[in-house]
């Protein structure tokens, strides 16, 4: 079974970026880099869901995903 788990990530005022998602209960990251937040997100993702009993056997990151721009007048 596949499993899409949307994860938020937000720039904290330190410069690190912040994962979070409402999917995988526990699943919190930091990390200097976007790239780098959404590796660990994804290494953790796959230990939560081990330990919730799922059968999950990898999670992959999508090819591609949208990103706001907020432009300011």
């Amino acid at each position: 079974m596949n499993y899409t788990i949307a994860i938020h990530i937000e720039k904290l005022p330190e410069g690190f970026y912040l994962a979070t998602s409402e999917d995988v209960q526990g699943l919190v990251v930091q990390a200097r880099t976007i790239d780098e937040t959404l590796m660990i997100a994804q290494d953790v993702a796959f230990h939560l869901l081990q330990l919730q009993g799922k059968n999950v056997t990898q999670v992959e990151l999508q090819e591609a995903f949208d990103y706001s721009l907020i432009v300011e007048e």
